[in-house]
């Protein structure tokens, strides 16, 4: 009856420290795919942006700003966003954007 109960108590520690594990690769998984919305970190992806078209000195597609200032698609399209809104930008015909 002993051996029993401490292999039903080592199956249950096992568990729970595959569940632990589990919980923690969800978490972090999780946050690296947190994008906070407010205005200081939209005006900081802004000069991402900004930068990333100053340094090419050419137009770049939405993808290629992303590339180039390091961000995701999403954060471009946030820094865009305002820089239009300043009339920092202009888009050209073939869906391409460059500094004004």
């Amino acid at each position: 009856m002993a051996e029993k109960k401490a292999t039903t108590k080592k199956a249950a520690t096992e568990t729970k420290a595959t569940a632990a594990k589990k919980s923690t690769t969800t978490k972090k998984v999780a946050a690296k795919n947190v994008l906070y919305v407010n205005a200081e970190t939209i005006g900081f992806k802004a000069g991402d942006v900004y930068q990333a078209l100053a340094a090419a000195e050419k137009a770049l597609t939405v993808d290629e700003i992303a590339k180039v200032a390091k961000i995701t698609k999403e954060e471009t399209l946030l820094g865009l966003g305002w820089l239009f809104k300043e009339g920092k930008l202009l888009s050209t015909e073939d869906n391409k954007i460059v500094l004004a």
